[in-house]
């Protein structure tokens, strides 16, 4: 590699220095030649990208001596298991892409009860077919309100309720003898206000004062505050929280308990590496960016999707690729679809969610129409062949209507009017909706929400069960399994929540609890019962028709290679109620076809031109259709996956 100089400062110096440390801290570790190769390869970028971010500090140089120390001390702790699996994952990096990949999304305590009760279900994941097991946040966290988990008291302490830390070591072996990938969350935005540098920073250690934003008075946080948007304005209004006992105005996002981490502070960089590598040290597979978005403040912007926010997740990147490639990174980033796509790639994040995926799927639903879905996926689909995204039908928080404006305008559809629309629909407010969601911080000032609920409830399940309408029941089992048809077929990893699965409805009893009742995510975070599960085996409820349908979609899935690493291209349909896409992987050839309407649609034949073939069988019912005739005909939510 050529000498990158950034104003002025070679890179080489500070590569021979790092170089230097390593051989002395790892002089006689087996491994040595092995780091310092990753070192060498990696390091040039990651100096490239803190020097943009902290290159203008005198002790620039000090802290990313104490970076490469950092990164030795966690490769030397590294078990040999995990290098085993980082050695590997360099001849396979396309792990994630594969037809057999299955996610699942689990609270421990709802899954399974703790960490060790949960090796008792690992049977149940295989069975469903499980390749990736995504547990919600399990640290240490404070008593009372915690935001679901996501408030870390303390990112190397399992919450006491689910065991300990070696209790999710033995859970990450057990996993991954079983083919099962564990995906943790990586917290980084900010800590709970109980966590030990938030301590330190209350009792006045202005070391630790400077890992959060900590104002004196509220002048500097009215000026960011006119750029910024409240994310849970039914909880308090603003951004910044009084702390009394730091006498200091704090930066907090979210809730008031979660103080949002400083990065302009490379001390906060440095620390923020530390826990990530203890983390992948676990043995987790995939780290989940949360927040990702709101990682560097810029004042008189949004704090949103800044530049440096790319930059320090590239670099924390770097960091995983020198001490353990083997992890990958998964974004979260639930904002604009083109901002979304900004975060996916090998240097950033290889993995991301597709939130306007999921949110048109049920847009589509309630309108009975495709175009929005159509004209944003063909937009917004497409991503670094390297990396996949992670297709979602519900998880353990809301849904929110952020597609694009601008495609929007081109179907002839108002966003502001439209996304009111939907959070009357799936709240039940709008005459003849058959969803049974409950607002999620409804903003008192605008009547904006997000929407919580079960896939099954949101489908129009507890709907029909009250109303004992067995053709509304039949509707929304099919829309249950038309959204996982989806996202089981259109390329990336499928993410079940679970429940779903087994077409659990919505749990109101979080309204009794002190601690949950203000926050109606908890209406479809619902426990993994042995009833649940018993209802599912049931062949008379109507949750045994989701279990044993959403089975058989899986099983179909992992037979064809073609469904997993083939190209996805979205086709506009002659009808407005139909969504189709074509998947081609070398000679073979899928198209997908599935009918948004309770009613039956036709379309012509010539989209099986797709097939590049005069004819195929629908692998879902095992029907053959020709090329030849006039039309082709979906029964209500029907589904099928056309093979050549």
């Amino acid at each position: 590699m050529g000498v990158i100089v950034k104003n002025g400062v070679d890179y080489k110096d500070y590569l021979s220095n790092a170089l230097r440390v390593s051989s002395s801290l790892l002089k006689s570790n087996k491994n040595k030649d092995v780091f310092e190769k990753r070192l060498a390869q990696h390091f040039p970028r990651l100096f490239n990208l803190l020097f943009d971010v902290y290159g203008e500090r005198y002790d620039f140089a000090f802290y990313i001596n104490r970076l490469t120390c950092f990164l030795c001390k966690s490769f030397i702790e590294r078990e040999d298991k995990l290098k085993s699996m980082d050695a590997a994952r360099q001849g396979n990096a396309d792990w994630f892409q594969q037809e057999t990949m299955l996610g699942i999304a689990v609270y421990v305590d709802l899954f399974a009860g703790d960490l060790v009760k949960l090796q008792s279900r690992i049977s149940y994941l295989q069975e469903l077919g499980v390749t990736y097991l995504h547990l919600m946040p399990l640290y240490a966290v404070p008593e009372g309100e915690s935001d679901g988990g996501y408030a870390v008291s303390d990112y190397r302490k399992v919450n006491p309720a689910l065991g300990n830390m070696n209790d999710l070591k033995r859970l990450a072996d057990s996993l991954r003898e079983a083919g099962i990938s564990l995906v943790l969350d990586f917290v980084f935005n900010h800590t709970a206000d109980d966590h030990a540098w938030a301590k330190a920073a209350k009792s006045g250690d202005t070391e630790f004062q400077n890992y959060y934003w900590m104002f004196d008075d509220k002048s500097i946080p009215e000026r960011y505050e006119e750029n910024l948007r409240e994310i849970f304005p039914q909880v308090r209004r603003g951004n910044f929280t009084f702390n009394n006992e730091a006498n200091k105005w704090v930066w907090t996002t979210f809730n008031s308990f979660q103080w949002d981490l400083n990065y302009s502070n490379p001390a906060v960089f440095n620390a923020i590496v530390e826990e990530m590598l203890f983390l992948a040290n676990v043995g987790c597979e995939v780290l989940r960016l949360d927040a990702l978005a709101f990682i560097w403040k810029e004042m008189g912007t949004n704090c949103e999707n800044q530049p440096k926010a790319h930059a320090l997740i590239q670099a924390f990147n770097a960091c995983l690729k020198i001490v353990a490639p083997a992890v990958s990174f998964k974004s979260e980033a639930i904002v604009h679809p083109d901002e979304v796509a900004k975060y996916i790639a090998p240097d950033e994040c290889q993995l991301s969610y597709n939130p306007l995926l999921m949110a048109l799927l049920w847009e589509s639903l309630a309108t009975r129409q495709t175009e929005l879905l159509t004209k944003s996926m063909q937009k917004s689909f497409a991503i670094d062949a390297d990396c996949t995204w992670v297709n979602y039908v519900r998880c353990h928080d809301d849904v929110g209507w952020t597609f694009d404006d601008a495609v929007s305008a081109q179907c002839g559809i108002n966003g502001y009017d439209h996304r009111y629309f939907l959070n009357q629909f799936y709240t039940g407010r709008f005459e003849g909706s058959f969803a049974k969601g409950v607002a999620f911080q409804e903003n008192p000032s605008t009547g904006d929400c997000r929407v919580c609920g079960s896939a099954a409830s949101l489908a129009g399940l507890e709907q029909g069960l009250i109303e004992n309408n067995e053709l509304h029941i039949e509707h929304a089992i099919q829309r249950v399994l038309l959204l996982h048809s989806v996202i089981l077929s259109i390329g990336g990893i499928p993410l079940l929540y679970a429940g779903d699965e087994l077409g659990v409805l919505n749990d109101y009893r979080y309204l009794h609890d002190p601690h949950k009742q203000q926050d109606s995510r908890w209406v479809n975070r619902i426990a993994h019962s042995e009833e649940v599960i018993q209802q599912a085996q049931n062949p008379e409820a109507p949750q045994n028709r989701i279990a044993q349908g959403l089975q058989k979609l899986i099983g179909l899935r992992k037979q064809y290679p073609v469904l997993g690493k083939g190209s996805t291209h979205i086709i506009t349909t002659d009808n407005p109620h139909l969504f189709a896409y074509h998947r081609q992987l070398g000679q073979n050839n899928v198209l997908v076809m599935c009918n948004f309407s309770e009613s039956t649609q036709q379309t012509s034949r010539l989209i099986l031109g797709y097939l590049q073939a005069e004819k195929g069988e629908d692998l879902i019912s095992g029907k053959h259709y020709a090329l030849q005739g006039e039309s082709l005909e979906l029964q209500p939510y029907q589904v099928m996956w056309i093979k050549a």
